[in-house]
C-alpha cells in the first residue's frame, strides 16, 4: 500500500493558503480517482482507494501544520505501515511557483511541518513532493506570507503545480521513487 500525506492546516480558513498547497494536490488526486477523504481517525482524515492497480491511502493531517508529525507517528503506528511507501506533498518557499522538486531525504529547511515528521519518525529519509510557493519580498513576515492565499496573478502557476504533482503521484505509484524523480525534476 502506498499511503499519500498532504500537508495543511485544518479549517476553512486556510483552505486556499500558500501553506495548504499539500491539501489542494492531494484534494486534486482524490478528486481525479473517486477517494473520498473523510474518515476521521489517527489525527487525520483519510481516504482509500485503488488507483493503476495499487491500493493508496490519502491523509490530511487535522493537527495543524506543526504538529503533523504526530498524525503521521499515529497512522504508522496504527497500520503497520512503511515508511518507505510514504509520500509527503508539501509548500516549499525554496522553489518557485508553479515548480516541484521531489527529493528522497533532507533536513526540514526551516519548514515546521517537516521538522514534526523528521521529529515523529526519527529520521530525514522518505519521499517528498515539495511544491514552490516562492518567497515573499523582504519585509514580509513569512508567517504572513504562508497563511496568505494566493494572488490571481499566481492562479495559472498554481494549477500547474497541482497538476504536475498528481502527475508524479500516479507515476510514483507503479514506479519507484528515483524512477519519479528523474521524470518529473525539471
Amino acid at each position: 500500500m502506498k499511503w499519500i500525506v498532504g500537508l495543511g492546516n485544518p479549517g476553512p480558513n486556510y483552505e486556499r493558503t500558500r501553506h495548504n498547497i499539500g491539501f489542494m494536490a492531494l484534494d486534486s488526486f482524490a478528486e481525479q480517482h473517486g477517494i473520498s477523504i473523510k474518515t476521521n481517525k489517527c489525527k487525520a482524515l483519510i481516504g482509500e482507494g485503488n488507483v493503476a492497480g495499487s491500493k493508496v491511502t490519502l491523509i490530511k493531517p487535522m493537527t495543524y501544520m506543526n504538529l503533523s508529525g504526530e498524525s503521521v507517528r499515529a497512522f504508522m503506528d496504527y497500520y503497520k505501515v512503511s515508511l518507505e511507501d510514504m509520500i509527503v506533498v508539501y509548500d516549499d518557499l525554496d522553489t518557485e511557483i508553479g515548480r516541484n522538486r521531489l527529493r528522497y531525504q533532507g533536513s526540514a529547511g526551516g519548514h515546521n511541518g517537516i521538522k514534526s515528521l523528521i521529529q515523529h519518525t526519527g529520521t530525514q529519509t522518505f519521499n517528498r513532493i515539495r511544491m514552490g510557493i516562492s518567497r515573499p519580498q523582504t519585509g514580509y513576515p513569512i508567517v504572513d506570507y504562508v497563511l496568505a492565499p494566493f494572488a490571481k496573478k499566481e492562479q495559472e502557476l498554481l494549477q500547474s503545480s497541482i497538476d504536475d504533482a498528481v502527475l508524479a503521484l500516479e507515476y510514483s505509484l507503479n514506479h519507484s521513487f528515483e524512477q519519479t524523480m528523474a521524470k518529473f525534476n525539471k
